[in-house]
């Protein structure tokens, strides 16, 4: 049986904070699909590269990523959860799903995760100037990148009914 492969967002294609993790995890369930969260991936298999001073974080080795995913994508059914998309293969991809948080909503979730400084104000910044949704745009086909909103409970509930549809129509016209 197929499945269609997504790829979820949540910083504006994915800025921290935005839910995309609560959003993945909710959807792999309801949907009997596998969830794949990149930042755990990298920290299991340290697909790193290096580490970034600047933003006390490591630095992602994309290629060692792209090689450790490749035989999960091809069987389908995968829900992919990362801040940045520039790097994955367009044909991993059916549908992507960006999320957006508004500016206060997200200062308060980044605050509470221990975000300071540089760190807090880019992804701020990253969120106001659609930074990940252009991102998104420019490397997947445009009709198929989507803008959710993920301000509340309600919004999320929203998004999973939405894709939830998305997902059994799919399955019809490819079954």
């Amino acid at each position: 049986k197929l499945f269609p492969y997504l790829l979820l967002w949540v910083w504006s294609p994915g800025t921290p904070g935005v839910g995309k993790t609560t959003l993945g995890k909710e959807l792999a369930s309801r949907a009997g699909l596998s969830y794949v969260n990149v930042g755990d991936l990298a920290k299991e298999g340290e697909l790193y590269e290096g580490f970034d001073e600047e933003y006390d974080c490591p630095i992602l080795d994309e290629d060692r990523v792209i090689d450790e995913l490749e035989d999960r994508m091809s069987e389908g059914g995968v829900i992919v959860d990362y801040h940045g998309c520039d790097f994955f293969p367009e044909r991993w991809f059916h549908i992507v799903f960006v999320l957006r948080t508004e500016n206060s909503c997200l200062y308060d979730r980044l605050e509470s995760r221990g975000y300071t400084g540089k760190k807090l104000q880019d992804n701020i910044q990253c969120e106001i100037f659609q930074t990940l949704y252009e991102e998104a745009v420019l490397s997947y086909k445009k009709e198929i990148v989507h803008q959710l909103p993920s301000n509340t409970p309600e919004d999320l509930e929203r998004n999973l009914d939405q894709i939830m549809q998305w997902i059994e129509q799919w399955m019809k016209d490819n079954n």
